[in-house]
């Protein structure tokens, strides 16, 4: 028979379990403050730029610069930032992020002349890039496997909401052209990340990775409430074992991590060469060149953008974990380049209604990418690495992603001077092809499997091929 402690301990299970779901939500809601930040600093810049152009006089190759130098920190800090969280830790990596988010915030905020203000976006840059690989990593590795999905996915609503404040912010402040203010606010949320993390544990598995096995089991014990953590400490022990305490960048090039590295990376480029950022850093300009001729009626209509982003990547979440990854990804992939297609032909008879039709494509094309590249990227580049590479693997999956975000928006003023808007869409919607039939054939379904069994059927793969 059953001691009075154990009637008593599974009389209160649903209670304990309760308590410590609730615990990991809090977890995964305070670490995807650092998507909020990533999204509100890549978002604030399209209502900043149309004043800050102004203020500065610029032309359209320094406008460009002045939008895409934060990538640059971007990508540099996404390349060494994974390794830096296997080093520190993930919570650490999270805490140091923060200053440098406050930091480049203020400096953008009292630049005095443009230089200074490149040098801002740079320091904010280099804080999106640690967040972009360590807040996914971190959510995977404290969360439950059948609630992975959408957990993960807080990161992406995260940067969603972000962005939709930027958006509303820019139109708060666009009467009076206070690009500093839209800039500067930043530093509230970065506070807010460094605070919430103060209170919370480390990644159990970053934790039994580095030999700190009593600690791992005491925090699994205390995110899993009743669960008997031992058989997922014994997994996660067997599975370092197996490949190696520590991981070396050559590891990312053994055959059993290529299918997960291509798959990373390949994703990380559709994601950023099939249009999105020029939507988020360009929207304004865009529908200004679509008929929207006052700047806040143009941020006003990108606000309207925001909230179809946030809602439908509250729909992607609901349904990632009941779908699946795969069956989001290609519904919306089609419908990004159905979307990029319809907006090319929109623009080739400006005036009349284009503008409308313009909001009303551009809502539909975020709401494609929003249940699929958006969360799905970030979502599968936090499962499919082997745990003793993973931070820095997912690094660089997440500096590819920030190099052709780069590029992409280095280059959008300039192709649609050159090529015209209606040939600019149309490359992106042939990008937007090619991202469905590389995903139609390369990219797994993780639903419902634990991150140690992702790993083993990779390799599997791998070793069949």
């Amino acid at each position: 028979m059953p001691s009075e402690a154990g009637k008593s301990l599974q009389h209160n299970a649903p209670l304990v379990e309760a308590a410590s779901s609730s615990f990991v939500i809090l977890a995964a809601i305070f670490a995807a403050v650092g998507g909020l930040l990533f999204g509100y600093d890549t978002a604030a810049i399209s209502g900043a730029i149309i004043f800050i152009k102004q203020q500065f006089s610029l032309s359209t190759f320094p406008e460009e610069l002045a939008v895409s130098m934060v990538l640059v920190g971007a990508a540099t800090a996404a390349l060494g930032g994974g390794r830096l969280s296997d080093y520190l830790g993930r919570r650490a990596t999270l805490i140091v992020t923060s200053v440098i988010f406050v930091a480049g915030a203020l400096i953008c905020a009292f630049a005095g002349s443009f230089n200074v203000l490149l040098v801002g976006r740079v320091i904010v840059g280099i804080g999106i890039g640690l967040a972009s690989t360590t807040v996914p990593v971190y959510i995977s590795e404290v969360a439950p496997p059948k609630a992975r999905g959408w957990q993960v996915s807080l990161f992406q609503l995260a940067i969603t909401i972000g962005i939709l404040v930027a958006y509303v912010v820019d139109y708060a402040f666009a009467p009076s052209g206070g690009w500093r203010w839209m800039l500067g606010l930043a530093a509230v949320p970065g506070l807010l990340l460094g605070l919430g993390m103060l209170y919370l544990p480390e990644s159990p598995r970053w934790l039994a990775g580095h030999g700190h096995n009593e600690k791992a089991l005491k925090i699994l014990s205390r995110i899993r409430g009743n669960s008997d953590v031992s058989v997922e400490l014994k997994e996660i022990q067997e599975s370092l074992a197996a490949s190696g305490q520590q991981g070396h960048w050559s590891d990312l090039f053994r055959p059993a991590v290529r299918p997960a590295l291509i798959v990373g990376i390949g994703l990380a480029v559709f994601q950023q060469i099939t249009g999105i950022n020029t939507v988020i850093y360009y929207a304004p300009t865009i529908l200004q060149r679509a008929g929207i001729s006052s700047a806040s009626g143009a941020i006003l209509a990108t606000a309207g953008i925001g909230v179809v982003n946030v809602l439908m990547t509250l729909v992607s979440m609901w349904l990632v974990d009941r779908m699946g990854r795969r069956p989001l990804l290609l519904t919306g992939t089609a419908g990004i380049a159905i979307t990029l297609g319809i907006l090319g032909f929109a623009f080739l008879r400006p005036g009349g209604a284009l503008a409308e039709v313009a909001v009303v494509t551009l809502m539909a094309y975020v709401a494609s990418f929003a249940i699929s590249l958006g969360p799905i990227f970030w979502l599968l580049i936090s499962e499919i690495y082997p745990l003793r590479i993973r931070g820095f693997a997912e690094g660089t999956a997440a500096a590819a992603n920030w190099s052709a975000n780069l590029v992409v928006s280095l280059t959008f003023l300039t192709l649609v001077e050159s090529l015209g808007p209606t040939r600019t869409f149309w490359l992106y919607a042939l990008f937007a092809i090619a991202a469905w039939i590389f995903s139609y054939y390369l990219v797994p379904e993780t639903k419902g499997r634990t991150l140690e069994e992702i790993e083993r059927s990779l390799h599997g793969k791998a070793t069949a091929s």
